[in-house]
């Protein structure tokens, strides 16, 4: 039964980028916002996104802060999401941190070192979480919480945004300090020809579900599931894994730029 005690409203804008409002504060995840047919050559693959983002740069809110998992790949931050950046707070992996600079409000973060963040007037605590990504490049997940959200069995709740991830047991520690009451997961099962099968970088379905009953979250919010062809399994596809692993009443869709009230 979930028992987080704000309000949260996410506003899904395409790939991994999500609005997220809290009591009056905004963040935004991995911010991209190239329109479709926009191609980037990585070497060992062309990464080119056929569904463009559902809100621009000039629709969005007044943005406070920016969750960046990783600024390596243009899925995840592309030349016009790197906008956001400048004069902005924005949490990222500790190597991001130093290619982003010299930003003053850019931040970088260890797997579960943990960092106050002052937006609106109020104090937030966001922990970083380990990421298994593309080898050799650092990524990160970030959980949110804050005195007010309240808490579950004596752990305080909390949103968690798992960046680009497959599934990893060290991820189901959090369980023991957090009550997750929303999870926001990156999946498709996005892959690189690299080596034989192609190298797997974001989690499937059934990790993803694996994952939400193991950390023992309220609400899985699936993204990062459509609009790249290195993506495997769509919405449908996702759905019908859910169902089949039970889980599907759990799951919270969103609708391109559409918000969606969670709590």
């Amino acid at each position: 039964m979930a028992s987080f005690q704000s309000n949260l409203n996410i506003t899904f804008i395409g790939t991994a980028t999500a609005i997220l409002q809290i009591d009056g504060v905004t963040l935004i995840t991995d911010p991209f916002f190239s329109p479709s047919g926009t191609e980037w050559d990585r070497g060992v693959i062309v990464l080119k996104n056929d569904i463009a983002p559902a809100l621009g740069l000039q629709d969005l809110p007044v943005i406070d802060a920016v969750l960046l998992s990783h600024e390596d790949h243009p899925d995840n931050l592309d030349e016009l999401g790197g906008r956001l950046l400048d004069g902005r707070k924005v949490l990222t992996t500790m190597d991001g941190a130093k290619k982003l600079a010299p930003r003053p409000g850019v931040r970088g973060m260890a797997p579960w070192e943990t960092t106050s963040l002052q937006l609106g007037g109020r104090t937030f605590q966001v922990t970083a979480t380990p990421c298994l990504h593309f080898p050799g490049g650092e990524c990160t997940g970030f959980i949110i919480t804050a005195t007010w959200f309240g808490e579950t069995g004596g752990l305080p709740n909390a949103i968690y945004f798992s960046g680009d991830t497959v599934y990893m047991e060290e991820l189901v520690e959090m369980r023991n300090k957090f009550h997750i009451s929303v999870a926001l997961l990156n999946l498709g099962v996005a892959s690189v020809p690299v080596g034989d099968p192609p190298l797997q970088i974001t989690m499937d379905g059934k990790q993803a579900a694996k994952l939400f009953r193991e950390i023992g979250a309220d609400i899985l919010v699936p993204m990062h599931y459509d609009g790249w062809g290195h993506f495997a399994e769509g919405g449908d596809q996702l759905a019908k894994v859910f169902a089949s692993e039970g889980i599907e009443d759990k799951v919270c869709w969103l609708t391109p730029g559409a918000s969606k009230k969670i709590f």
